[in-house]
């Protein structure tokens, strides 16, 4: 796949192929494609739940998976994938399945237990 041009947005940065891609393949609960613009508040989500990606990272490169609430309409906790090398690079963004809705609010649940 072509990457296109590399955005920039403050300590963001995301190829425009990828974002395209990204908007065609994941679909809010609206049914409205999801860019890498609409989920950059996930990463300032206090509760966000960084998971190091053993499976795809390398000697080369680090990746993580984050699980993280974004209020908008249509979307509540997003997975998202990224790796960061000064700046953060996303590589996809999604709604969270079940399962991982409910290990980020077990999670929380947990925190507050703590509290």
């Amino acid at each position: 796949m072509p990457k296109g041009e590399l955005i920039v947005s403050g300590k963001f940065e995301w190829w425009s192929e990828k974002d395209k891609a990204n908007i065609r393949n994941h679909k809010d609960a609206n049914n409205n494609g999801i860019s890498f613009n609409d989920i950059l508040p996930v990463f300032d989500d206090p509760y966000f739940y960084e998971i190091y990606d053993t499976k795809h990272s390398d000697n080369k490169q680090d990746r993580y998976n984050g699980l993280g609430y974004v209020e908008k309409a249509g979307l509540s906790v997003v997975q998202v994938v990224y790796t960061e090398h000064g700046r953060t690079h996303i590589i996809s963004a999604r709604p969270a399945t079940s399962q991982e809705r409910k290990m980020y609010y077990d999670r929380l649940r947990r925190i507050y237990s703590e509290m």
